[in-house]
Protein backbone atom coordinates (compact mmCIF):
# COMPACT_ATOMS: atom_id res chain seq x y z
CA UNK A 1 0.00 0.00 0.00
CA UNK A 2 1.55 3.58 -0.68
CA UNK A 3 2.29 6.35 1.61
CA UNK A 4 -0.95 8.05 2.29
CA UNK A 5 0.27 11.45 3.68
CA UNK A 6 3.47 12.37 5.45
CA UNK A 7 2.18 12.68 9.00
CA UNK A 8 2.70 10.75 11.32
CA UNK A 9 0.37 9.28 14.26
CA UNK A 10 0.82 10.56 17.62
CA UNK A 11 0.36 7.36 19.37
CA UNK A 12 3.57 5.07 20.25
CA UNK A 13 2.42 1.29 19.34
CA UNK A 14 2.17 0.47 23.62
CA UNK A 15 0.20 3.41 23.62
CA UNK A 16 -2.20 2.39 20.35
CA UNK A 17 -2.84 -1.21 22.46
CA UNK A 18 -3.88 0.71 25.59
CA UNK A 19 -6.61 2.67 23.35
CA UNK A 20 -7.55 -0.45 22.11
CA UNK A 21 -8.27 -2.39 25.52
CA UNK A 22 -9.62 0.57 26.60
CA UNK A 23 -12.21 1.60 23.62
CA UNK A 24 -13.32 -2.45 23.15
CA UNK A 25 -13.88 -2.65 27.61
CA UNK A 26 -15.96 0.64 27.55
CA UNK A 27 -18.03 0.05 24.24
CA UNK A 28 -18.31 -3.44 23.46
CA UNK A 29 -18.16 -4.92 27.11
CA UNK A 30 -19.41 -1.87 29.49
CA UNK A 31 -21.87 0.24 27.28
CA UNK A 32 -23.31 -2.89 25.44
CA UNK A 33 -24.60 -4.45 28.39
CA UNK A 34 -26.61 -1.64 29.16
CA UNK A 35 -30.67 -1.58 27.81
CA UNK A 36 -31.54 0.96 25.70
CA UNK A 37 -34.04 3.91 26.92
CA UNK A 38 -34.86 5.19 23.37
CA UNK A 39 -38.24 4.21 21.80
CA UNK A 40 -37.76 3.53 18.00
CA UNK A 41 -40.32 1.63 17.77
CA UNK A 42 -42.56 5.06 17.60
CA UNK A 43 -41.31 5.30 14.47
CA UNK A 44 -42.07 2.29 12.83
CA UNK A 45 -43.88 2.74 9.71
CA UNK A 46 -42.56 5.84 9.14
CA UNK A 47 -39.33 6.90 6.82
CA UNK A 48 -36.49 7.33 9.32
CA UNK A 49 -33.31 9.33 8.46
CA UNK A 50 -30.75 8.39 11.53
CA UNK A 51 -27.44 9.85 11.83
CA UNK A 52 -25.55 8.16 13.84
CA UNK A 53 -22.05 9.10 15.58
CA UNK A 54 -23.17 13.02 16.90
CA UNK A 55 -21.21 14.67 18.98
CA UNK A 56 -21.89 15.45 22.89
CA UNK A 57 -18.09 16.84 23.57
CA UNK A 58 -17.26 20.76 23.52
CA UNK A 59 -16.08 20.96 19.98
CA UNK A 60 -18.24 23.68 18.61
CA UNK A 61 -17.29 23.05 15.30
CA UNK A 62 -18.60 19.28 15.07
CA UNK A 63 -21.88 20.67 16.83
CA UNK A 64 -22.09 23.24 13.91
CA UNK A 65 -21.90 20.53 11.70
CA UNK A 66 -24.79 18.13 13.58
CA UNK A 67 -26.76 21.53 13.44
CA UNK A 68 -25.86 21.98 9.42
CA UNK A 69 -26.88 18.11 8.38
CA UNK A 70 -30.00 18.15 10.65
CA UNK A 71 -31.21 21.35 8.99
CA UNK A 72 -29.95 19.95 5.53
CA UNK A 73 -32.08 16.46 6.43
CA UNK A 74 -34.83 18.60 7.16
CA UNK A 75 -35.15 21.00 4.86
CA UNK A 76 -34.10 18.78 2.16
CA UNK A 77 -36.24 14.98 3.06
CA UNK A 78 -39.10 16.78 5.01
CA UNK A 79 -40.78 13.11 4.49
CA UNK A 80 -38.51 11.51 6.94
CA UNK A 81 -38.15 11.35 10.84
CA UNK A 82 -34.84 13.00 11.96
CA UNK A 83 -33.43 10.96 14.43
CA UNK A 84 -30.26 11.28 16.29
CA UNK A 85 -28.04 8.86 17.71
CA UNK A 86 -24.92 10.60 19.58
CA UNK A 87 -21.74 8.64 19.64
CA UNK A 88 -21.87 7.02 23.20
CA UNK A 89 -25.09 5.54 22.72
CA UNK A 90 -24.61 3.88 18.44
CA UNK A 91 -23.52 0.31 20.45
CA UNK A 92 -26.31 0.80 22.96
CA UNK A 93 -28.75 0.87 20.78
CA UNK A 94 -27.88 -1.04 17.87
CA UNK A 95 -30.53 -3.70 18.89
CA UNK A 96 -33.70 -1.74 18.96
CA UNK A 97 -32.46 0.49 15.85
CA UNK A 98 -32.38 -2.59 14.24
CA UNK A 99 -36.05 -3.80 15.35
CA UNK A 100 -37.06 -0.47 13.81
CA UNK A 101 -35.49 0.12 10.38
CA UNK A 102 -37.11 -0.76 7.35
CA UNK A 103 -36.55 -0.91 3.71
CA UNK A 104 -36.97 2.84 2.75
CA UNK A 105 -34.83 4.38 6.07
CA UNK A 106 -31.47 5.43 5.70
CA UNK A 107 -28.02 5.95 8.23
CA UNK A 108 -26.02 9.26 8.00
CA UNK A 109 -22.66 8.86 9.92
CA UNK A 110 -21.59 12.36 11.12
CA UNK A 111 -18.84 14.48 9.46
CA UNK A 112 -16.06 16.19 10.35
CA UNK A 113 -12.40 15.89 10.41
CA UNK A 114 -12.02 12.16 11.92
CA UNK A 115 -11.61 9.56 9.09
CA UNK A 116 -8.51 8.29 9.54
CA UNK A 117 -5.45 7.55 12.34
CA UNK A 118 -5.70 10.74 14.31
CA UNK A 119 -9.30 9.82 16.42
CA UNK A 120 -9.23 6.48 16.31
CA UNK A 121 -12.35 6.14 18.25
CA UNK A 122 -14.43 8.02 15.46
CA UNK A 123 -13.08 5.74 12.89
CA UNK A 124 -13.46 2.88 15.13
CA UNK A 125 -17.38 3.37 15.32
CA UNK A 126 -17.95 4.47 11.33
CA UNK A 127 -16.66 0.61 10.71
CA UNK A 128 -19.07 -0.25 13.44
CA UNK A 129 -22.03 0.69 11.90
CA UNK A 130 -20.80 0.21 8.41
CA UNK A 131 -20.37 -2.88 9.17
CA UNK A 132 -23.48 -3.43 11.48
CA UNK A 133 -26.22 -1.91 9.13
CA UNK A 134 -24.94 -3.81 6.09
CA UNK A 135 -28.60 -3.31 4.43
CA UNK A 136 -29.00 -0.30 4.86
CA UNK A 137 -28.15 3.13 2.72
CA UNK A 138 -25.53 4.79 4.22
CA UNK A 139 -23.75 8.53 3.98
CA UNK A 140 -20.85 9.41 5.64
CA UNK A 141 -21.25 12.98 6.05
CA UNK A 142 -18.71 15.47 4.11
CA UNK A 143 -15.46 14.10 5.73
CA UNK A 144 -11.41 14.52 5.64
CA UNK A 145 -9.67 11.86 5.00
CA UNK A 146 -6.46 11.65 7.43
CA UNK A 147 -4.81 8.47 7.60
CA UNK A 148 -0.82 8.20 8.50
CA UNK A 149 1.82 6.77 6.65
CA UNK A 150 2.70 5.14 10.02
CA UNK A 151 2.24 1.29 10.58
CA UNK A 152 -0.29 1.93 12.57
CA UNK A 153 -2.16 4.20 10.10
CA UNK A 154 -1.73 1.88 7.30
CA UNK A 155 -3.19 -1.06 9.52
CA UNK A 156 -6.09 1.09 9.99
CA UNK A 157 -6.58 2.01 6.67
CA UNK A 158 -6.63 -1.64 5.26
CA UNK A 159 -9.32 -2.53 8.12
CA UNK A 160 -11.70 1.10 6.61
CA UNK A 161 -10.74 -0.34 3.20
CA UNK A 162 -12.20 -4.19 4.05
CA UNK A 163 -15.51 -2.76 5.28
CA UNK A 164 -15.86 -0.12 3.45
CA UNK A 165 -15.56 -1.56 0.09
CA UNK A 166 -18.41 -4.75 1.57
CA UNK A 167 -20.65 -2.18 2.12
CA UNK A 168 -23.07 -2.38 -1.34
CA UNK A 169 -25.19 1.07 -0.68
CA UNK A 170 -22.53 3.37 0.81
CA UNK A 171 -21.81 7.14 -0.26
CA UNK A 172 -18.58 8.50 1.13
CA UNK A 173 -18.23 12.44 1.06
CA UNK A 174 -15.37 14.03 0.46
CA UNK A 175 -15.16 18.02 2.03
CA UNK A 176 -11.94 18.68 -0.32
CA UNK A 177 -10.29 17.78 -3.22
CA UNK A 178 -7.34 16.09 -1.40
CA UNK A 179 -9.22 13.86 0.85
CA UNK A 180 -11.86 12.93 -2.84
CA UNK A 181 -8.69 12.09 -4.44
CA UNK A 182 -7.39 9.48 -1.75
CA UNK A 183 -10.79 8.29 -0.93
CA UNK A 184 -11.55 7.20 -4.74
CA UNK A 185 -8.31 5.62 -4.62
CA UNK A 186 -8.67 3.52 -1.43
CA UNK A 187 -12.55 3.21 -1.04
CA UNK A 188 -13.55 3.28 -4.73
CA UNK A 189 -14.55 5.49 -6.92
CA UNK A 190 -18.16 4.30 -7.42
CA UNK A 191 -18.71 5.39 -3.45
CA UNK A 192 -16.97 8.81 -3.10
CA UNK A 193 -18.35 12.28 -4.29
CA UNK A 194 -17.14 15.50 -3.32
CA UNK A 195 -18.85 18.13 -1.76
CA UNK A 196 -18.01 21.33 0.87
CA UNK A 197 -18.33 20.77 4.62
CA UNK A 198 -21.92 20.56 5.66
CA UNK A 199 -21.59 24.10 7.83
CA UNK A 200 -21.22 25.91 4.33
CA UNK A 201 -24.24 25.18 3.77
CA UNK A 202 -26.26 27.48 5.96
CA UNK A 203 -26.29 31.10 6.24
CA UNK A 204 -26.07 32.55 9.73
CA UNK A 205 -25.10 36.22 8.90
CA UNK A 206 -27.11 39.00 10.86
CA UNK A 207 -26.53 43.14 10.13
CA UNK A 208 -25.09 43.80 13.91
CA UNK A 209 -22.85 46.19 14.98
CA UNK A 210 -19.27 45.35 14.98
CA UNK A 211 -16.32 46.11 16.86
CA UNK A 212 -12.97 44.69 17.36
CA UNK A 213 -11.06 41.75 16.32
CA UNK A 214 -11.73 37.82 17.93
CA UNK A 215 -9.73 35.48 17.96
CA UNK A 216 -9.75 31.45 18.03
CA UNK A 217 -6.44 29.70 17.83
CA UNK A 218 -6.02 25.65 18.46
CA UNK A 219 -4.71 24.61 21.51
CA UNK A 220 -4.71 20.98 21.25
CA UNK A 221 -2.21 18.09 18.51
CA UNK A 222 -3.16 20.05 15.89
CA UNK A 223 -1.94 23.33 16.73
CA UNK A 224 1.41 24.57 14.79
CA UNK A 225 1.61 28.16 16.09
CA UNK A 226 3.85 28.37 18.97
CA UNK A 227 2.94 29.95 22.45
CA UNK A 228 5.36 33.04 22.44
CA UNK A 229 4.50 34.16 18.71
CA UNK A 230 0.69 33.93 19.70
CA UNK A 231 1.04 36.12 22.85
CA UNK A 232 2.90 38.38 20.20
CA UNK A 233 0.26 38.35 17.98
CA UNK A 234 -2.37 39.12 20.42
CA UNK A 235 -0.21 42.11 22.28
CA UNK A 236 -0.07 43.81 18.67
CA UNK A 237 -3.80 43.30 17.78
CA UNK A 238 -5.33 44.78 21.11
CA UNK A 239 -2.68 47.66 20.96
CA UNK A 240 -3.80 48.88 17.68
CA UNK A 241 -7.34 47.95 17.53
CA UNK A 242 -8.20 48.23 20.97
CA UNK A 243 -11.12 45.22 22.00
CA UNK A 244 -9.61 41.91 21.63
CA UNK A 245 -11.89 39.06 22.09
CA UNK A 246 -9.70 35.67 22.65
CA UNK A 247 -11.93 32.75 21.80
CA UNK A 248 -12.48 29.45 20.59
CA UNK A 249 -14.56 26.68 18.97
CA UNK A 250 -13.64 24.66 21.44
CA UNK A 251 -15.46 24.54 25.46
CA UNK A 252 -14.61 21.93 28.05
CA UNK A 253 -18.30 21.07 29.09
CA UNK A 254 -20.47 18.37 27.41
CA UNK A 255 -23.02 19.76 25.01
CA UNK A 256 -26.18 17.51 24.35
CA UNK A 257 -28.71 17.95 21.50
CA UNK A 258 -30.87 19.77 23.12
CA UNK A 259 -28.33 22.58 24.55
CA UNK A 260 -26.91 22.66 21.05
CA UNK A 261 -28.62 25.44 19.61
CA UNK A 262 -27.95 27.52 22.60
CA UNK A 263 -24.23 27.32 22.50
CA UNK A 264 -24.03 27.76 18.67
CA UNK A 265 -26.06 31.05 18.54
CA UNK A 266 -23.84 32.39 21.38
CA UNK A 267 -20.66 31.68 19.48
CA UNK A 268 -21.78 33.07 16.27
CA UNK A 269 -23.18 36.20 17.92
CA UNK A 270 -19.19 36.74 18.91
CA UNK A 271 -18.59 36.31 15.23
CA UNK A 272 -21.57 38.53 13.91
CA UNK A 273 -20.32 41.17 16.11
CA UNK A 274 -16.33 41.56 15.69
CA UNK A 275 -14.93 43.63 12.07
CA UNK A 276 -12.17 40.78 11.74
CA UNK A 277 -11.81 36.79 13.01
CA UNK A 278 -8.19 35.08 12.77
CA UNK A 279 -8.04 31.79 13.03
CA UNK A 280 -6.11 28.38 12.85
CA UNK A 281 -9.18 26.77 12.90
CA UNK A 282 -11.04 25.17 10.17
CA UNK A 283 -14.33 26.33 11.68
CA UNK A 284 -13.21 29.54 13.10
CA UNK A 285 -12.66 29.87 8.87
CA UNK A 286 -16.26 28.62 8.08
CA UNK A 287 -17.98 30.27 11.39
CA UNK A 288 -16.64 33.45 9.43
CA UNK A 289 -18.16 32.43 6.04
CA UNK A 290 -21.52 31.71 7.55
CA UNK A 291 -21.60 34.72 8.89
CA UNK A 292 -20.52 36.98 6.88
CA UNK A 293 -17.52 38.32 8.58
CA UNK A 294 -13.97 39.23 7.52
CA UNK A 295 -11.06 36.21 8.41
CA UNK A 296 -7.28 35.70 8.26
CA UNK A 297 -6.71 32.04 8.59
CA UNK A 298 -3.38 30.13 8.22
CA UNK A 299 -2.91 27.06 7.57
CA UNK A 300 -2.78 23.99 10.68
CA UNK A 301 -0.73 20.42 10.63
CA UNK A 302 -2.97 18.89 8.54
CA UNK A 303 -4.26 20.41 4.72
CA UNK A 304 -8.33 20.77 5.46
CA UNK A 305 -8.07 24.06 6.29
CA UNK A 306 -5.53 24.88 3.11
CA UNK A 307 -7.62 22.44 0.88
CA UNK A 308 -10.87 23.78 2.18
CA UNK A 309 -10.06 27.32 1.25
CA UNK A 310 -8.48 26.52 -1.99
CA UNK A 311 -11.18 24.40 -3.44
CA UNK A 312 -14.18 26.62 -2.08
CA UNK A 313 -13.59 29.95 -0.56
CA UNK A 314 -10.45 31.22 -3.21
CA UNK A 315 -13.17 33.86 -4.65
CA UNK A 316 -14.58 35.33 -1.01
CA UNK A 317 -12.73 38.67 -0.38
CA UNK A 318 -13.54 38.50 3.18
CA UNK A 319 -11.48 36.01 3.77
CA UNK A 320 -7.67 35.71 3.59
CA UNK A 321 -5.16 32.47 3.97
CA UNK A 322 -1.38 33.24 4.58
CA UNK A 323 1.05 30.36 5.19
CA UNK A 324 2.91 30.56 8.79
CA UNK A 325 6.08 32.81 7.20
CA UNK A 326 3.43 35.57 6.29
CA UNK A 327 2.36 35.92 9.94
CA UNK A 328 6.23 36.33 11.23
CA UNK A 329 6.46 39.95 10.74
CA UNK A 330 3.90 41.07 13.40
CA UNK A 331 3.76 44.92 12.03
CA UNK A 332 3.08 42.95 8.42
CA UNK A 333 0.55 41.07 9.88
CA UNK A 334 -0.91 43.96 11.47
CA UNK A 335 -0.93 46.28 8.17
CA UNK A 336 -3.05 43.04 6.65
CA UNK A 337 -5.44 42.71 9.09
CA UNK A 338 -6.17 46.57 8.78
CA UNK A 339 -6.60 46.42 5.23
CA UNK A 340 -9.39 43.71 5.49
CA UNK A 341 -11.27 45.64 7.33
CA UNK A 342 -10.89 48.39 5.69
CA UNK A 343 -11.90 46.83 2.58
CA UNK A 344 -15.34 45.22 3.79
CA UNK A 345 -16.56 47.83 6.27
CA UNK A 346 -19.25 48.24 3.66
CA UNK A 347 -20.41 44.79 2.52
CA UNK A 348 -23.30 43.64 3.77
CA UNK A 349 -23.95 40.93 1.57
CA UNK A 350 -22.78 36.96 2.30
CA UNK A 351 -20.66 36.68 -1.16
CA UNK A 352 -20.35 32.41 -0.78
CA UNK A 353 -22.90 30.42 -1.55
CA UNK A 354 -22.55 26.73 -2.04
CA UNK A 355 -26.18 25.47 -2.03
CA UNK A 356 -26.05 23.83 -4.91
CA UNK A 357 -23.03 21.52 -4.40
CA UNK A 358 -24.95 19.63 -1.95
CA UNK A 359 -27.35 18.09 -4.26
CA UNK A 360 -24.88 15.26 -5.14
CA UNK A 361 -26.27 13.77 -1.65
CA UNK A 362 -30.00 14.31 -3.03
CA UNK A 363 -29.30 12.55 -5.92
CA UNK A 364 -26.90 9.53 -4.14
CA UNK A 365 -30.25 9.45 -1.82
CA UNK A 366 -33.27 9.27 -4.72
CA UNK A 367 -31.46 6.99 -6.63
CA UNK A 368 -29.73 9.25 -9.14
CA UNK A 369 -26.07 9.67 -8.53
CA UNK A 370 -24.99 7.37 -11.77
CA UNK A 371 -23.23 9.70 -14.46
CA UNK A 372 -22.97 12.89 -11.83
CA UNK A 373 -19.69 14.49 -12.12
CA UNK A 374 -17.62 16.18 -9.51
CA UNK A 375 -16.39 20.03 -10.43
CA UNK A 376 -14.27 21.36 -8.26
CA UNK A 377 -14.78 25.61 -7.91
Amino acid sequence: MSKVNIKKNSLSYPEYIKFNTKFLIKNFILNSSKKSTKNYGKYKGKRKFFVMQTPTHGNLGDQAIAFAQQKFIEDNFPNYEYIEVPFEDVINDTNEIKKALESNDIIGIHGGGNMGDLYLGEEYLRRYIIKTFKDTKIISFPQTFSFSNSSIGLRELKKSIDVYKQHPNLLIVARETQSYEAMKRYFGEDKVILTPDIVLSIDESLDLKREGILTCFRNDKEKVINHSHRENLLEALKKKFGKLTVSDTFVQRKIYPDQRNKELKEIWDRFRSSELVITDRLHGMIFAVITNTPCIVFKNSNHKIECTYFDWLKSDEKIQFLNLNEIENVNAFIKKAELLISKNSNQKTKETTLEERYKLINNFIQGKLTGVKNERL
